[in-house]
């Protein structure tokens, strides 16, 4: 794609990668992404903000063939996505110097092998005089690694935000046109890699609230041209509220499992509680990370296998304590043939959440009437809880 025009001296560069599939060689991609860099030309300085996946260098040199100089090439996150092609571009631009924070400087020169003296550290809040332009950094750690800044762009009232608000999506709508579909993939993004880090990124949200923004440009999906709703919504997400909802991961072999996943979900239902289902023999793993973001309960439902949990149970409780979500109660329903610990292992995996733990109900085999009648007791328990703590709808 050729560069495509944000402003009279901004300029979209980038690739869309309309075949990707998974990243990290763990996070399904399943609209595809983009890898998004932007040139700011001033009247004296030229910046160019992030490069490309090395797959797509090629794509995003062509498209620099007629810049004849670049002065300062900012990278605001270190992950190869974003940062992979800068020694290409250091290789056409001699001259140009590479703008970071400080702690990014050594995971570059880790990761890609940067003369030292390529580097320009740049403190929070420091600005860059382009000539009738300028760009002012900020620092934001841990969305979503350690190092991570944006650029402000305040006469154009423009935020480049690199992971920050991004979705992994592939248009070539410049700018988002249709609202809930980059509402979901930005979801599935925060869900997958942002929420670990929501407390820390909570403050970062404030950080940037003085700012005038009227565009927010990210590294990966479409620009927006109307960003208060993705900002809302990170709001939201951030939020140690939860939702009035109860994430159901749960795998079943020979159906007695199912049928008390089936009966809670029903009983939770007459007593108001949202529920969403996710069968771990087929679900999309994104899908269920982010339930989570919202989830006030996680109730896992588990078979017994070799004495304890079923392993892609197991799997969902990993990703669960990994994600850390802001969920406050969990509780584990299940059956087994002849004994076990399934309990007592995905409870210990789980020391990450901070949630109450509500009496598990495993049962021998197929379930009877008065185990059908303990689900609905833990449904009422349930709703009880989600009442008390004043959940959102």
């Amino acid at each position: 794609m050729d560069k495509r025009k944000l402003h009279p001296r901004v300029h979209w560069l980038g690739a869309i990668d309309w075949d990707r599939r998974l990243f990290d060689s763990l996070i399904p991609l399943p609209d595809g992404t983009s890898y998004n860099a932007y040139l700011v030309q001033g009247n004296h300085k030229t910046a160019l903000l992030d490069t490309v996946d090395p797959a797509m260098a090629h794509i995003l040199l062509a498209q620099l063939e007629d810049v004849e100089k670049i002065d300062y090439l900012v990278s605001h996150h270190a992950e190869q996505d974003h940062s992979g092609t800068i020694p290409l571009i250091l290789e056409r631009y001699p001259d140009a110097k590479v703008v970071t924070t400080a702690k990014a400087k050594p995971m570059l020169i880790d990761l890609l092998q940067i003369a030292e003296d390529r580097f320009v550290t740049v403190a929070d809040g420091e600005s860059l005089d382009l000539g009738g332009l300028s760009l002012t950094f900020i620092h934001t750690p841990w969305v979503h690694w350690p190092e991570t800044m944006v650029t402000y762009l305040p006469e154009a009232k423009m935020l480049f935000s690199c992971d920050f608000f991004g979705s992994h999506i592939a248009a070539n709508d410049l700018y988002v046109i249709d609202q809930g579909r980059v509402h979901e993939a930005a979801k599935r993004y925060f869900a997958e890699i942002m929420m670990p880090f929501r407390t820390v990124i909570e403050k970062n949200i404030t950080k940037l609230a003085p700012l005038a923004i009227e565009t927010i440009a990210p590294s990966h999906g479409q620009v927006y041209d109307r960003p208060a709703w993705i900002m809302d919504a990170y709001r939201d997400w951030v939020s140690p509220t939860p939702h009035n909802l109860v994430s159901f991961p749960f795998v079943s072999m020979h159906g007695s499992t199912r049928i008390m996943v089936d009966h809670l979900s029903a009983s939770l239902a007459r007593h108001g509680v949202r529920v969403e289902l996710f069968n771990l023999a087929v679900t999309d793993i994104g899908k269920l990370a982010m339930s989570l973001v919202d989830a006030g309960t996680i109730v896992v439902g588990t078979p017994t296998v070799l004495l304890g949990a079923h392993p892609l149970a197991a799997y969902a409780a990993f990703l669960a304590n990994a994600l850390k979500p802001k969920a406050r109660f969990l509780s584990i329903v299940g059956s087994y043939g002849w004994g076990g610990k399934a309990v007592e292992q995905l409870a210990g995996m789980i020391p990450n959440l901070k949630v109450e733990v509500l009496e598990p109900l495993l049962v021998k085999g197929v379930p009877r009437q008065e185990e059908l009648a303990q689900l609905d007791r833990l449904a009422a328990t349930i709703a009880e809880k989600h009442s008390h703590e004043s959940f959102r709808a």
